[in-house]
């Protein structure tokens, strides 16, 4: 007996122990929840101002909100955005709020229905205001986007200013950069799935690496830094194959914000000149290419010797257009005779009596080695001059 009343004594103590620290546990819990709220009131008050009037008001009256009321919402919307506060923690605090002012004792069901309408409709306005802004804002960064592309491609700003408005776009122009340009058979712009596809396989490669990934004049555009080389050689591999084939080039690396521009030019003429020349190559670069532009400088020396060492082959029956092609596919051939009447689809007998026909025409032996340099240079200048398309 004495054993059972010192038990029910000690369940009672615990019972008392546990109660307590229940009680304790739950004033702290609601303590803390009360804190939170009390938090999230001061952050979005400002966002609810005039929300609990709107309330009462409709449970009385059961009319729908003024077109002031819904314009009100919208302007906090677009505050509230501007400020970057996230809608749904916005929207879960309008629906605390609307617990908090609910009627207490609604006079009937059609009030508590005008309610939940006024609620719906503060609601639907104050995320149209806030999306509204939000499409604003990136309005406003596509804008500042594109107005820098141009500036930082044509050079047009003050290089100080450019670099300072870089970092936001993700460059250091104090570093080198190079850039790659990526042509294809269509026009590509910013929102296009190719240029989405090769930014993700970027993006996903390499990740922050401040690469610049954009579009100009329909073509691609990438600016990678100079040290970052792989990024422009996995570039054009993923441009290569998302344009179905398009041809890339590639600028040298310069330093500072002058320095893209330079490189961007360079990847223009690149692709310029690889139309000129005809180059099936589908990644170029300006490197490779530099005795093009050091052969066309002097336009009038170019032009004399394409007209002298050329142009007897006007001679020929079918005119110089067959046998200039036969000397660009020996050259590009190695001189090889095999392979160029294959690139030809000739016989290598029928080749070599071109080439024959070519020596005795311009009184220069394509196998002999000095006459075969000036024979490739001024063949090499006919293709910068577009002869005989073109008169010289």
């Amino acid at each position: 007996m004495a054993d059972q009343t010192t038990d029910r004594s000690t369940d009672r103590s615990t019972d008392r122990s546990t109660d307590r620290s229940t009680d304790r546990s739950t004033d702290r819990g609601t303590d803390r929840s009360t804190d939170d709220r009390g938090t999230d009131h001061d952050v979005f008050e400002e966002y609810l101002t005039g929300y609990d009037r709107i309330l009462s008001d409709v449970s009385v009256t059961g009319r729908r909100l003024t077109r002031d009321e819904l314009d009100s919402r919208r302007a906090l919307g677009e505050q509230a955005a501007e400020a970057g506060h996230g809608l749904r923690a916005l929207v879960s605090r309008y629906l605390v709020a609307t617990r908090a002012a609910w009627p207490v004792s609604p006079s009937d069901t059609a009030s508590a229905d005008s309610v939940l309408a006024a609620v719906e409709q503060a609601v639907d306005a104050f995320a149209e205001g806030y999306e509204r802004a939000q499409r604003l804002a990136v309005r406003r960064e596509e804008a500042a986007r594109r107005e820098f592309i141009d500036d930082l491609l044509h050079g047009r700003s003050d290089l100080g200013r450019l670099a300072e408005r870089a970092g936001r776009f993700g460059l250091q122009l104090s570093h080198a950069h190079a850039v790659a340009v990526a042509v294809g058979e269509a026009a590509y712009a910013e929102t296009d799935p190719v240029t989405r596809s090769v930014e993700l396989a970027l993006v996903s490669r390499f990740g922050d690496r401040r690469i610049l990934l954009t579009t100009k004049d329909g073509r691609l555009i990438c600016v990678a830094p100079a040290d970052e080389g792989d990024v422009l050689t996995y570039f054009a591999k993923q441009a290569h194959a998302a344009t179905d084939g398009g041809r890339v080039t590639i600028g040298r690396a310069h330093p500072g914000a002058g320095g893209v521009v330079q490189s961007y030019e360079e990847a223009l003429n690149a692709q310029d000149l690889a139309d000129r020349m005809e180059l099936e190559e589908p990644v170029l670069r300006a490197a490779d290419l530099l005795v093009y532009p050091v052969l066309s400088r002097d336009r009038e020396a170019m032009t004399d010797l394409v007209r002298n060492a050329l142009g007897p082959l006007k001679e020929a029956r079918g005119g110089a257009r067959p046998l200039l092609d036969t000397l660009t596919a020996y050259f590009d051939a190695g001189c090889v005779a095999a392979e160029a009447a294959r690139r030809l689809n000739l016989s290598v007998r029928a080749l070599t009596y071109r080439l024959e026909r070519i020596h005795k025409l311009t009184g220069s032996d394509p196998a002999e080695p000095f006459q075969r340099y000036t024979l490739q240079t001024a063949v090499i200048g006919a293709r910068l001059l577009d002869w005989p398309a073109k008169e010289i």
